[in-house]
């Protein structure tokens, strides 16, 4: 398992979003970069050093520092958009080669190099920058149905990383809840919701929603 390719973000205009900027323009890096823990969501700090987000509501902070995408997986969606798709092209900032992402699990955590590592926190959801960016009419909903979402994560260790430095997996947590699982269970199997409880290491605030749907779920509510 490898890091194949480290991407960086350059700001472009959004006109996809009502907001000025979009960050969602990576491209890969030589050299190494530094990985931190950002903070809180709403300052637009990411994980790695030169990168950022502009839609400080819904992006960025602690437990979405760092995207990942599987370069299989980025090799899946070629014929069907119908053209090559580079590393990072989908906004991510690693590109791995030999890693199941939506395969891993909610509070797996990878080190990646000597130094970094990393916990999956969550899976991403589509929105309208990530379509427009495609150009794409219809690709939030191509998107959710292939359940392929990447995986967000959270900076345990801080360090340097770079392309080619080894994955590995040195910590899977005592449930079964997958990035694709959880993508399914918040967007078209709400069935499968209550499923996602025991799995601690998603986000505060993605908990809270999902005990809020369970509870509206219930017979006589």
């Amino acid at each position: 398992m490898q890091l194949l390719s480290l991407n960086i973000g350059r700001p472009r205009p959004n006109p996809w979003k009502g907001i000025g900027l979009t960050g969602i323009d990576k491209c890969p890096v030589d050299g190494p970069v530094a990985v931190t823990a950002p903070g809180p969501k709403g300052t637009g700090a990411v994980g790695l050093a030169g990168d950022r987000v502009y839609d400080v509501k819904h992006h960025g902070g602690a437990d979405q520092a760092v995207y990942a995408y599987a370069r299989e997986d980025l090799d899946r969606w070629e014929p069907e958009l119908g053209r090559p798709l580079a590393d990072g092209c989908f906004g991510e900032n690693l590109t791995t080669a030999g890693l199941d992402v939506n395969g891993a699990l909610i509070g797996e955590r990878w080190r990646i190099g000597p130094d970094v590592v990393l916990e999956v926190s969550c899976p991403r959801i589509p929105c309208a920058t990530f379509q427009g960016w495609l150009e794409r009419a219809g690709w939030i909903k191509e998107f959710t149905r292939a359940a392929l979402p990447g995986a967000y994560l959270r900076v345990i260790e801080p360090g340097e990383i770079r392309a080619g430095d080894r994955i590995e997996i040195v910590h899977r947590p005592d449930h079964r809840v997958t990035v694709a699982g959880s993508f399914r269970a918040m967007t078209t199997e709400p069935e499968l919701l209550p499923g996602l409880l025991v799995a601690e290491a998603l986000p505060a605030e993605d908990l809270e929603q999902i005990r809020g749907r369970v509870a509206r779920q219930r017979p006589g509510r």
